[in-house]
């Protein structure tokens, strides 16, 4: 109220100054001059404040025109009938042309108030489009509108239940944004300039908005909460298609584990299968050597159903480690038994330093290991090439590594072959679930150790892995 007080003073005075200035000092200056001036005087005015002033400054204006500057002069008495026309004609043209002048203005102002909104729009649609999924997206969403739009913003999430707030928007309750979401009402505090509407495309409630502090028009804050719906829908399908193709791949990834670990279990069982069929039909002296083959081969089953089971705990997240002080060679002579008939006719050397410092490590888990490489390495090598183990000390750590000489990994393979379930292009054909060498690194690390591998395609490859020496 003391602003349109100011601007109604400050509208008089410039009419006063008017009069005063023709009246006082330009004396000479005829009466078509003095009305135009003032006529000029209305439109700034109208212009720069609104029609209300600018109506005020025109009836000051007659006034003033009327006391200096119409016969006779210092009254309000007019002798002339003529100039009842002229003073009506001059009143009625300045408040025509305050109330154009003014109502372009408004149209600028709106047109300028429009341009304003729709450059928020873009460059809200444009945030909008850089929201990622690391965090929550609905509080991305009300984070974005309220820097854009310089208020305060609330966005409920109906899919998590939670409410996100940006700014000063604590008046708005948690039970109206959630109404507001489930009925799908909107509704407008003039008072506190409070907006709340559902977000929605059409289908079920995604959740709700509330904005508070800025006047937007209906059709930006409409345009803003068809932005945000569509953003957080979009979040929530990419969401539900990344489950889907998580299950998908597990579905596969567990159906490809199945038929490797068969085609493990196969081979054990069919010269159990074939030793026994052939007792049958041997003579006595020949029965030893076939009942033999069927308790390796049992206990090579057995050992495949252990190792199986201690994988899937491995994987499950579940390796505790039972430290003991080993020796390497040792180690390395363990997991060999354990795979003699796998070993049989293929060239194996161990090329070992003399007096290795013991190791601190599950001796299980690490035979587990290194019969992980061995039998990687059988998968890949050439039947006449040697395997050869190596074992080395170094600065507070064992070196152990296994070398094959087959077609070698290609380099963009090597930063990937430890990754769960990858297997290098073109081994489809080699039995394996892709799960062995990253069932190694887990274990290697959980001992504080480090595995890696090298290659050179068509020499081979070496895979190798460090355990700290037991102090």
């Amino acid at each position: 109220m003391k602003v349109i007080m100011g601007r109604v003073l400050v509208s008089l005075g410039a009419v006063a100054g008017v009069a005063l200035l023709y009246a006082f000092v330009f004396t000479q200056a005829n009466v078509t001059t003095v009305a135009m001036t003032f006529l000029l005087a209305i439109l700034f005015i109208a212009a720069a404040w609104g029609l209300r002033e600018a109506i005020v400054a025109a009836i000051a204006a007659v006034a003033y025109f009327n006391f200096y500057f119409l016969p006779p002069i210092h009254t309000f008495t007019i002798s002339d009938p003529q100039n009842w026309v002229a003073l009506t004609t001059f009143l009625i043209t300045a408040i025509v042309a305050s109330q154009l002048s003014t109502s372009a203005k408004q149209r600028a102002d709106e047109a300028t108030r429009r341009q304003r909104e729709m450059e928020r729009l873009y460059d809200l649609s444009r945030a909008l489009m850089l929201v990622d999924h690391q965090s929550a997206t609905a509080s991305q969403v009300s984070h974005r509108i309220a820097q854009v739009f310089e208020a305060g913003v609330a966005v409920f999430d109906r899919a998590t239940d939670q409410i996100h707030r940006t700014g000063s928007i604590d008046a708005i309750s948690d039970t109206k944004l959630k109404d507001a979401a489930v009925q799908r009402t909107s509704s407008h505090d003039p008072a506190t300039n409070l907006s709340i509407l559902p977000l929605s495309l059409g289908g079920a409630p995604i959740g709700s908005l509330a904005i508070c502090g800025t006047h937007i028009s209906d059709t930006a804050l409409q345009s803003a909460v068809s932005l945000a719906a569509i953003v957080m829908e979009r979040a929530r399908a990419e969401e539900a298609a990344a489950r889907m193709e998580a299950a998908r791949q597990n579905d596969a990834m567990k159906s490809m584990m199945l038929d490797a670990l068969a085609h493990e279990f196969k081979t054990p069982l069919t010269s159990i299968k074939a030793a026994a069929s052939s007792i049958l039909d041997e003579r006595p002296n020949a029965q030893k050597e076939l009942v033999t083959i069927i308790e390796e081969e049992s206990d090579r089953l057995d050992t495949l159903v252990t190792e199986t089971i201690r994988m899937a705990r491995i994987e499950a997240g579940d390796l505790r480690l039972d430290r003991r002080s080993h020796s390497v060679r040792q180690l390395i002579d363990a997991a060999l038994k354990k795979l003699r008939i796998l070993l049989e006719d293929r060239d194996v050397r161990i090329e070992a330093e003399q007096n290795l410092p013991d190791v601190a490590a599950d001796g299980e888990l690490i035979e587990l290991t290194i019969r992980q490489l061995l039998t990687n390495a059988l998968k890949y090598a050439k039947p006449d090439s040697p395997i050869v183990i190596r074992a080395i000390a170094q600065i507070g750590m064992v070196q152990i590594s296994v070398k094959d000489f087959g077609p070698g990994i290609p380099p963009k393979d090597l930063s990937r072959i430890f990754e769960k379930y990858y297997r290098v292009e073109g081994s489809g054909r080699v039995p394996g679930t892709g799960m062995g060498l990253t069932i190694a690194r887990d274990i290697v690390e959980a001992h504080g150790g480090e595995i890696w591998a090298a290659s050179v395609p068509g020499e081979g490859a070496e895979f190798f892995f460090t355990l700290p020496i037991n102090y």
